[in-house]
């Protein structure tokens, strides 16, 4: 248990887009088939989900560069950022270097400084898309891994001055892709103030690594943490994690909250929810219902059971 001033520590309400992915936010995931990629119909765009977080009690909006519609304009980015302000909402950026499923959302760090600039975001956040050998388990900092990563910390290094111009928080996450130990050496490599980590409560399980090792590892580091909670069970065809509302799977929300309440830095001011509910079962018009039930679930147990968040209590 958390006793004394860290035990009522303050964080404000984020969501990642992609938790609503089946009405073509965030990211489309699993859609590759013959060389090509497809992408969910875009049913809520950025403007109507600003509205939509201001009506839910969603304080931050972690949104990837599909939620911007291609449009890099400086008209665009100024419009988002200006409704953004007027409703009281907080922007962060969400890039990936070479995304899997979903090439909208690369990008290089070069080019998402000067985005989230003009967007007014407070933090960027980073997929490496690091490759690691196969058999996965153990390939922790290994060679091939290792290799990577320094060319990635170097590039970071490259845009510092940029990072210090703009008082842009950089994250860089554990996206199925980083184990914990390797996201650490890797700010550490960077020993910069406004670079710290994005710890995503369940994608440790991608690397077989434990859930609460890997949370204990990064909090200190944490600049941005995606919330995620899901089912793990095994039937005649494996094992399965599949995602669901916040406080209705197997990951110890409660627990995690009192470690990053304990042991995160105060760059950590907000707990971004992400949901990610199977993609089978149902209609994409089902689906889009589902998570919409599962989002207002998700926030109502995050302000009533963890204190997260200011709105909608």
């Amino acid at each position: 248990m958390i006793t004394g001033k860290q035990a009522n520590r303050k964080f404000k309400l984020g969501m990642h887009t992609y938790t609503l992915h089946l009405s073509g936010l965030g990211e489309s995931w699993g859609f590759q088939s013959e060389g090509k990629t497809h992408a969910f119909e875009k049913v809520i765009d950025l403007d109507k989900l600003m509205d939509l977080c201001l009506e839910e009690g969603i304080e931050v909006i972690h949104m990837t560069l599909v939620d911007l519609d291609d449009d890099l304009s400086d008209a665009h980015l100024a419009a988002v950022k200006e409704k953004a302000e007027r409703l009281g909402l907080d922007l962060e950026l969400n890039i990936s270097f070479n995304a899997p499923s979903d090439p909208r959302v690369n990008c290089t760090i070069e080019e998402s400084l000067e985005i989230a600039h003009k967007l007014g975001c407070k933090l960027v956040k980073y997929s490496t898309d690091v490759e690691h050998p196969h058999p996965l388990s153990h390939s922790c900092m290994c060679p091939e891994a290792v290799e990577q990563m320094a060319k990635i910390v170097m590039d970071f290094r490259r845009n510092i001055p940029t990072i210090e111009k703009y008082g842009l928080k950089i994250a860089i996450e554990n996206h199925c892709d980083l184990f914990a130990d390797e996201v650490v050496w890797m700010v550490e490599q960077l020993n910069h103030p406004l670079i710290g980590a994005c710890c995503d409560t369940i994608n440790s399980l991608m690397l077989a690594e434990g859930i609460k090792d890997c949370i204990d590892k990064m909090a200190p580091y944490c600049y941005c943490v995606h919330f995620c909670d899901n089912r793990v069970f095994a039937d005649p065809d494996g094992t399965h994690s599949l995602g669901c509302a916040i406080g209705d799977g197997d990951v110890d929300v409660v627990e995690i909250m009192k470690i990053l309440r304990e042991k995160a830095p105060e760059e950590l001011d907000t707990i971004d929810l992400e949901i990610e509910l199977p993609l089978s079962g149902y209609t994409i018009e089902e689906g889009r219902r589902l998570e919409i039930e599962a989002m207002r679930k998700s926030i109502k147990f995050m302000h009533e059971v963890l204190d997260i968040g200011i709105r909608g209590r």
